[in-house]
């Protein structure tokens, strides 16, 4: 199910009905509601892929249990690996099966070795890598110590398979979400009022801005032979835009929705393209996901505190592991890669950390420094999705080639140009409301609320009046494919 469908418009209404005035002050049937709720949101999309989430639950909330009981720290370390193993197992065979046995005959082609291994016909399930990744937060944190097991099933449940951000994020840790669904929620009106006003901005990102801007970023990547260096220059930023939108307004629906509901969700996006270096854009960007391989991978790794060349293997593993992460094709890796490379310089000088606070606090411009850093950033950041988007090297040495080429001076052409203006016009309406609304946890939160009740709530008609005149349908959030 689509959070921009309407069977979600349905769906939503009476859930919340539900859940404060059927269920209202009895924590055990707001956490069954929920549980059933998000398994039919899941099995909108294929009912056949729910025993995935359901044996994900069952295992990893009975090995925490054996992991909260067992003080040998032999058997301890077994349970944890065979958490491990079981859940990236799962992960590994849906999602890299057949790239892994494509590669293995691409390789021994390579060296004039034919041999036919046929491609399973997998079909991967809708947010694996997210709920995989959750759950494995509780097991591990139960290892370290750091969190006891529950031994409320239901609350277990409702926490792994939450539908609000059970298949885009993001990726909550037990820690912090968990005790949620272990604890009474009354109704706070101030809270619904503004996870309403984060869905608005949300949707408005999803299907006015990234539903948009990905028509003409599909119509030049696919067309990459067709078009000019400067037409395939700006589709790369077209698509900056609608990867951006696409998932960050996922993550503020997410969000939004969980607090009708009670819940706080950690904050996934905090307006990265006003980022001045790339160490702070991914301190920006898809937040959980980093925080959780920091955690999960960097530190246990090592992190920075065993020298320069085991800081800088770490940082390489991170970013590989980031774009492997994020499909099973080698354009990720080589996304990862070049990330890696951005990196290297602000590492190895000490400067990864040095814009840690809030962009120009106080003023309502940037200074001309700030202009300067946020734009060669975003350039940057820019010219690495392009090797995201592209469909494999062949692909991504056809855009190289005619962007770095004599064509990138002309003037774009291509058919639609009027709307593709348009386009721009409202993305640069997002960037103006994020800029104005740094300062909250997303763009409305604190913007227009110090204006008088007339012209605020003109503002949010306004802004639905314009998602209702310019929204694009038929488009998927690009995550669900991760």
């Amino acid at each position: 199910m689509l959070f921009n469908s309407l069977e979600f418009a349905i769906f939503l209404p009476i859930v919340f009905a539900l859940y404060w005035f059927a269920f209202r002050d009895n924590r055990r049937g707001q956490n069954i509601l929920l549980v059933i709720a998000s398994y039919i949101f899941y099995g909108w999309w294929d009912w056949r892929f729910l025993g995935l989430v359901l044996f994900n639950t069952v295992f990893d909330y009975y090995a925490g249990l054996l992991l909260g009981w067992e003080q040998r720290k032999t058997r301890k370390k077994i349970f944890m690996l065979a958490s491990i193993l079981v859940n990236l197992g799962l992960l590994g065979y849906f999602k890299y099966a057949n790239f892994f046995l494509d590669s293995f005959v691409e390789a021994f082609s390579f060296f004039g070795q034919e041999i036919s291994i046929r491609s399973l016909n997998i079909i991967l399930p809708v947010g694996i890598s997210f709920y995989t990744f959750q759950s494995l937060s509780y097991t591990i944190d139960i290892y370290r110590g750091k969190l006891q097991p529950t031994r409320e099933p239901l609350a277990y449940a409702a926490f792994v398979s939450f539908f609000p951000q059970l298949v885009a994020g993001p990726i909550e840790r037990a820690a912090r979400l968990l005790p949620q669904f272990s604890s009474d929620r009354h109704f706070d009106a101030d809270k619904a009022v503004d996870g309403l006003r984060q869905i608005l901005w949300g949707l408005f990102k999803k299907v006015v801005v990234a539903d948009r801007c990905a028509v003409f970023a599909d119509l030049m990547f696919n067309g990459a032979g067709e078009y000019s260096g400067s037409t395939l220059a700006l589709g790369a930023v077209f698509f900056a835009f609608q990867i951006y939108g696409d998932f960050s307004g996922y993550s503020d629906i997410a969000i939004g929705v969980a607090r009708l509901f009670g819940f706080n969700l950690m904050k996934n996006f905090a307006f990265p393209y006003f980022s001045r270096d790339i160490g702070e854009f991914w301190r920006r960007w898809h937040i959980s996901m980093t925080s959780w391989f920091r955690d999960y991978v960097y530190i246990p790794l090592g992190g920075s505190r065993k020298g320069t060349w085991i800081t800088i293997r770490n940082t390489f593993i991170i970013f590989l592991v980031s774009g492997l992460w994020h499909g099973a094709n080698w354009t990720f890796l080589a996304w990862g890669m070049l990330n890696a490379i951005y990196f290297l310089p602000l590492m190895i000088s000490g400067r990864n950390r040095e814009n840690l606070g809030d962009i120009a606090p106080g003023r309502i411009l940037p200074s001309v420094k700030d202009i300067f850093s946020i734009g060669f950033t975003f350039a940057l950041i820019t010219f690495a999705w392009i090797f995201f988007r592209a469909e494999d090297f062949n692909h991504l040495s056809l855009i190289l080639s005619r962007i770095f080429s004599a064509s990138l001076w002309s003037i774009p052409m291509f058919f639609g140009r009027q709307k593709a203006a348009i386009n721009l016009l409202l993305a640069g309406f997002l960037i103006l409301v994020e800029w104005l609304g740094r300062d909250g946890e997303h763009g409305l939160q604190n913007l227009g609320l110090t204006w008088k009740p007339v012209f605020r709530w003109l503002g949010y008609y306004g802004l639905i009046y314009i998602i209702l005149l310019f929204s694009e349908s038929g488009q998927q959030f690009i995550y669900f494919q991760f």
